[in-house]
């Protein structure tokens, strides 16, 4: 009588028919969950104050960001003078063109809950800040909000 054996099986080969699914489902989950930067920083990222009581914004989709810090390139200036609107650097003057245009991108009924925040760095001068509130005043855009981190407002 003749023996017979069992052949000896190998560990099977890793399929990878499923591969471009899983590649492709990688894909659209970062692009799905990331946030591109809208604009970007002509000024140097502002070290922002700290505060004790701080409340973060609802709706981000009704807010214009105002910064203000020290430019990264010389030739718009030195000091914490400068003010970035956008994509440019800007005067105070050009703070009510800036506010007015926000709006005309919003529908009129949304107009009451636009806010303007303002990224200042704690070096900044505080006329500047006040030369800007004075424009926004201008334009009745009274809701105004101020970014800092939470921390000791008293420890530096």
């Amino acid at each position: 009588m003749s023996k017979f054996r069992k052949k000896k099986k190998g560990l099977p080969a890793l399929s990878t028919a499923s591969l471009p699914d899983i590649v492709f489902m990688l894909l659209f989950f970062f692009m799905v969950t990331t946030k591109m930067r809208e604009t970007s920083l002509l000024v140097d990222t502002p070290r922002l104050p700290s505060a004790t009581e701080v409340k973060k914004l609802e709706n981000k989709s009704l807010v214009s960001t105002i910064y203000v810090g020290k430019a990264k390139d010389t030739k718009y200036g030195g000091g914490y003078e400068s003010i970035q609107l956008n994509d440019k650097i800007a005067t105070a003057d050009e703070v009510p063109a800036f506010i007015l245009k926000a709006r005309g991108d919003i529908a009129e009924s949304e107009h009451p809950f636009m806010t303007t925040s303002i990224k200042a760095d704690k070096e900044s001068s505080v006329g500047t800040l006040a030369d800007i509130r004075e424009k926004l005043r201008d334009v009745n855009a009274l809701k105004l909000s101020l970014s800092t981190h939470k921390g000791d407002a008293i420890k530096k």
